[in-house]
């Protein structure tokens, strides 16, 4: 498959994108100007941030927030500063590659081939079309490779420093302001390379070699001199080349394959699948809210940080479904690798030593960004992360690593949970000062008891602990089992007939949202049966007031969400307009993945449509493979995303729970074929959509079931 767009692409951000999962590169520009933009996912000024004190305490919280003393809580909250001008750690610019084509030349378009990792430039000398070649070293051992230059093209490279002139808004920002000294640059022949120190990390390199039609560049760490730069090993493009095409035709022979009749969300299946390849690449790093596609002239919105309210779950949600759990283990070992941090935070909020909590926002070594109160006390984050570790061993039947480290991690997590809920005299639990991502911001009222987000999270992990401990022949812990029975399943509003899920005790959705927090027990939690009838005009009348507050205040990775619940809602219809409506209002002209809407008229979101984030491109890929397979409570529903219009869907080796491997096919609403393969001994429970009963299936390890 070829994924391509036409120049000009004036803005980096609309580029095409390629990359390693530790180097990102665009290829942008106009006319005869080629632009090479380097980013790399691991290049962080770790300065800043807000380590976890004693103050930063739960009865701190309650306290505060019933004194209604504001103040105390941000102070307590407020980012460090450091060196007297870095308050937060941010990932960093690389550089530039500028390639000047012949002066009639003209840039045409791009051509990614998938299934080969290559990118090709197109371009028009004279009458003749003409080709650039780009690939990158999948191992992450070396860079990047062109091949296709002539006798007429130059090259420059760039360095940040010398590009980073203002922020994204405008404003007049620098290194030097930084703190940074100016780089250490070498020309010499066919060679061209910059080192750049940084204050506190170690120095990065870039090196570009030209050999005749064809040119390397390449990424170091630590300190180097331009002696050392002239003698660094550069690769050769078919070297690069032949790698990266057995990396890629192995990739996308192990993914699922899919047909839909919408021929456009084909192609964001496919293109997103590329990009989840290279950004989640196990030879990598786990990507943050850009991947490695960071902007080369200044630094990235939100410092390009992880934001475990949503969107680092989101960049990495499709590997389950495709099976590719070996790109999920990055995101793992990160996370488990702060263990020691994470256990301190908790002894911090909670005062305990056994437990494990982890803030919205961080850089890679897990230190919060800070002046967030309320996303730095959102402990379902690391309820979510505890919930895809568990997915992980379900999918995979990986029991060692749930044994070895995941059940202690599930554990640890809901020890937290376990101090902030309160019992009341008849034995119920409640959850006195909770937050609903991003709601109501960091005003004193953007928290309440019971928010039905925190619940859902602190269900889903007391029902995987339960069954994490069964798997391993553990004792259960009480408390799970208390939880379950005790701790009301999400906030409600109203009564009776007119009762609906709220966001926390007293309060409905009052205005359009981009963050569906309330809904989480919907999904990602799945601790909310859409079917019984006993939730049947609750979820109605959440569902009501959820579509008339309308979408005016949703971003991207918002309404591809949407797309999920809508899908679980067997609201098939909307579910694909979701995606529909992403495509067209939420991706740039070269594809890009925008947080703001590309244009005013559908939401308010609507300023920065040059701020690309990859979670809303990875929900979607996400949402299209649970147009076909979901699992709602235990049961596995198959084609409940498909609009019964469509004349033919069809996917094949869609990975589920409990280690099943599935392909079908569905036309114009009925089931024309559905094959499931047991990866383990299993029963499990499936519902098709023509269909009244729901099955009950027994499976030995390797036998398959044709229905």
């Amino acid at each position: 498959m070829i994924f391509t767009r036409e120049f000009p692409l004036p803005e980096q951000q609309q580029g095409a994108m390629l990359g390693n999962g530790l180097l990102g590169a665009h290829l942008w520009g106009e006319g005869n100007l080629l632009n090479m933009s380097i980013g790399c996912a691991s290049l962080w000024d770790h300065r800043g941030g807000l380590p976890w004190t004693p103050e930063q305490n739960f009865e701190f919280i309650k306290k505060s927030v019933a004194a209604g003393d504001l103040e105390s809580i941000k102070n307590v909250f407020a980012s460090k500063t450091a060196d007297g001008v870095v308050t937060r750690p941010t990932l960093i610019p690389c550089g530039r590659v500028v390639i000047h084509l012949p002066q009639q030349a003209e840039l045409l378009r791009y051509e990614i081939l998938l299934e080969d990792g290559l990118t090709q430039i197109v371009y028009r000398d004279g009458n003749v079309e003409k080709r650039l070649c780009f690939c990158a070293d999948m191992s992450t051992e070396h860079g990047f490779v062109c091949q296709g230059l002539s006798d007429e093209m130059t090259l420059e490279l760039v360095a940040s420093y010398d590009l980073y002139k203002t922020d994204l808004f405008g404003k007049p920002a620098s290194f030097a302001e930084r703190g940074y000294e100016p780089p250490v640059f070498l020309k010499d022949n066919d060679r061209l390379a910059f080192c750049q120190k940084l204050p506190s990390d170690p120095a990065y390199s870039l090196v570009l070699k030209r050999d005749g039609m064809d040119f390397a560049l390449d990424f170091f760490r630590g300190d180097e001199t331009p002696e050392s730069l002239k003698e660094k090993i550069m690769p050769s493009f078919h070297d690069i080349q032949n790698r990266s095409r057995r990396w890629w035709n192995d990739y996308f022979a192990k993914i699922p394959q899919i047909q839909l009749e919408e021929k456009e969300l084909e192609e964001s299946y496919y293109s997103g699948m590329y990009k989840y390849g290279i950004m989640t690449n196990p030879a990598g790093v786990t990507p943050g809210l850009q991947g490695p596609w960071i902007e080369d002239h200044t630094l990235p919105p939100w410092q390009g940080d992880y934001h475990f309210n949503i969107n680092v779950q989101m960049c990495n949600s499709p590997g389950f479904k495709a099976g590719l759990f070996e790109h999920l283990m990055p995101l793992f070992r990160m996370v488990l690798s702060w263990k020691e941090s994470l256990r301190y935070n908790a002894k911090c909020f909670v005062g305990i030593e056994n437990g494990y909590m982890l803030p919205h926002a961080t850089d890679d070594r897990g230190v919060c960004m800070g002046s967030f109160w309320t996303g730095s006390i959102d402990h379902a984050c690391a309820a979510w992360i505890a919930m895809m570790m568990f997915d992980y061993c379900d999918y995979s039947g990986d029991t060692a690593f749930l044994e070895e480290e995941v059940f202690d991690f599930m554990q640890g997590v809901m020890n937290v949970f376990r101090i902030m809920l309160v019992e009341a005299p008849d034995g119920t639990l409640s959850l006195p000062v909770s937050i609903s991502p991003e709601y109501r911001g960091t005003a004193l009222d953007a928290c309440g008891r019971n928010s039905s987000f925190q619940l859902a999270a602190i269900h889903n992990l007391a029902r995987n602990l339960l069954k994490a401990a069964a798997i391993l022949k553990q004792n259960a812990d009480p408390f799970w089992e208390k939880v379950e029975k005790h701790l009301p399943p999400c906030s409600f509003y109203g009564e009776g007939d007119k009762k609906e899920i709220a966001l926390w005790d007293g309060l409905p959705l009052e205005e359009s949202h981009r963050h569906h927090s309330h809904l989480g027990g919907i999904c990602p939690f799945n601790t909310i049966d859409v079917t019984d009838p006993a939730w049947e005009k609750i979820v109605f009348n959440s569902n009501r007031r959820w579509t008339g507050k309308g979408m005016g205040e949703w971003t991207g990775w918002g309404i591809t969400w949407a797309s999920r619940i809508r899908s679980r809602l067997g609201n098939a219809e909307a579910a694909v307009l979701m995606l529909e409506l992403w495509k067209k209002c939420f991706t740039n002209k070269g594809g890009g993945s925008l947080h703001d809407a590309a244009f005013w008229g559908f939401t308010e979101f609507a300023f920065c449509d040059y701020v690309m984030q990859m979670d809303a491109t990875m929900g979607a890929v996400t949402a299209i493979q649970e147009l076909f397979a979901h699992d709602i409570n235990g049961v596995l529903y198959f084609f409940r995303g498909i609009p019964k219009s469509w004349k033919q869907s069809s996917f094949e080796r869609l990975h589920l729970p409990g280690g099943l491997i599935a392909s079908g096919e569905f036309r114009k609403g009925k089931t024309v074929k559905l094959n499931i393969t047991a990866t383990r001994e299993i029963t499990f429970r499936c519902k098709l959509p023509d269909q009244e009963q729901v099955l009950t299936i027994s499976l030995e390890k390797g036998e398959t079931t044709e229905l």
